[in-house]
Order: C-alpha cells, then sequence, then structure tokens
C-alpha cells in the first residue's frame, strides 16, 4: 500500500484579536524597511556602504530609529504569540513562535541600549569604529540575539516545510537563513562597503520572510 505525500497543514484562518496581531507581525518589516530607507535618505552623512541601521538611533533624530526598532520589535513579538496559540495544537512548529518571539525581543532590546555613533556618522563623528560604550557592547548582544533567532526560525521552518513535502518552500526559508547568516559572519569579518550593501539585503530578506511567515499563518497555513 502506498503512504500518502504529506501535504501543509491548513484550517481556518485567523480571526479576530490574533488576526489582528498576525496582520501587525506581517507589517513589521515593510515599516521597519520604509523608516530605515526614509531615514537614510534624509539624514546628511548616512551611507547603507559604511553604516549599519543601528547608527541611525543615534543623534538629535535617532528617537526614530529607536521607535522603529520598539514598534516593529512589538509587533514581530506578539505577532509570534498569536503563532503559537494557533499553532499549539494543529502540529504546527512549537519552536517557530518561540524562535520570532526572540527575534522581536532582540529588536526591542536594541532600542532600549543604543548602537554609538560610528564611522563619521552623526555628521562630526570621527571616522573609524569609534569607542563602543556598555550600551553599545549591550546594543550589539542584543542584536546578535535576534539574528540567531531569525536565522534558527528560517532553519526550523525549512525543515518542517521539507517533511511535508513542500520543497520550494524549504528551499526559500533555508537560502534566507543562509544568505543572512553568510552576511552577518562577513560583516563581522570584514565590513567593506559590499559586505554592508549585502548584509542590508540580507536583512531586508529577513523581514521579508517574516511577514510571509505570519502572513500565511493569518490565512490557516501552520509552519
Amino acid at each position: 500500500m502506498s503512504q500518502a505525500a504529506p501535504f501543509p497543514l491548513v484550517g481556518p484562518a485567523a480571526v479576530g484579536r490574533d488576526r489582528a496581531l498576525l496582520i501587525g507581525g506581517v507589517l513589521a518589516g515593510p515599516i521597519f524597511v520604509g523608516s530605515a530607507i526614509v531615514q537614510a535618505s534624509t539624514r546628511d552623512g548616512f551611507d547603507f556602504r559604511r553604516h549599519p541601521v543601528s547608527v541611525l538611533s543615534t543623534g538629535e533624530l535617532g528617537w526614530i530609529q529607536i521607535v522603529t526598532f520598539l514598534v516593529t520589535g512589538a509587533l514581530c513579538a506578539l505577532a509570534a504569540d498569536a503563532l503559537r496559540r494557533r499553532t499549539g495544537g494543529g502540529g504546527g512548529s512549537v519552536w517557530l513562535p518561540r524562535l520570532l518571539a526572540l527575534y522581536g525581543l532582540g529588536l526591542i532590546g536594541a532600542a532600549i541600549f543604543s548602537a554609538d555613533p560610528a564611522d563619521g556618522f552623526p555628521v562630526g563623528t570621527p571616522r573609524g569604529a569609534g569607542q563602543i560604550s556598555w550600551h553599545g557592547g549591550l546594543h550589539f548582544l542584543v542584536a546578535a540575539v535576534a539574528f540567531v533567532s531569525l536565522i534558527a526560525a528560517t532553519v526550523v521552518a525549512g525543515r518542517r516545510a521539507a517533511r511535508q513535502g513542500a520543497r520550494g518552500r524549504a528551499a526559500y526559508s533555508l537560502v534566507i537563513g543562509v544568505f543572512f547568516a553568510v552576511a552577518w559572519v562577513a560583516l563581522i569579518v570584514r565590513p567593506a562597503p559590499a559586505v554592508m550593501v549585502a548584509f542590508g539585503l540580507a536583512v531586508t530578506a529577513g523581514w521579508l520572510w517574516v511577514s510571509v511567515t505570519f502572513a500565511r499563518a493569518a490565512s490557516g497555513q501552520a509552519d
């Protein structure tokens, strides 16, 4: 007797509070990326080839990026909680909502512990990496927690999709995770202009994956 092919788990679409929270998670990525692009286009001295988005939280207008971290982190963490309730009894991954919640909490931590001015930004800051303050060090730590959590989430989702026979979705998740991990390590090892741009693209791709994941949950598809 032949074994039935696995299919993705599909349930009723989310409604009420959980649907609203999941939609908030979908919007978190566009809010983060849109805010970064607008700030980078309007703040003197910022250059994606030299500066990570985190340094936008410095200077007189740094509160904009701090609020961006807080809002998108909270939206992601709340959506992850809704995802936990959606998948808890429906065969979905237990670890995926936990990891996405950690990602959101890491972003909130990045707002609480702001980055240091660096490499000519804000205008008037000396070129080079500069000194790392205690809050700048903690910013790197919570950012690392967020990045590792996101990478692990893509692996968890990719493995589950592969077990369900959804090879395209599995490949998509794993490619995003590998791209993000490689770009992040390259940024640590050699923060050259091309690497800085690649990491910015990896962050954008990671947010797109997060939005797709929450959108699937809102439509009743469990990962």
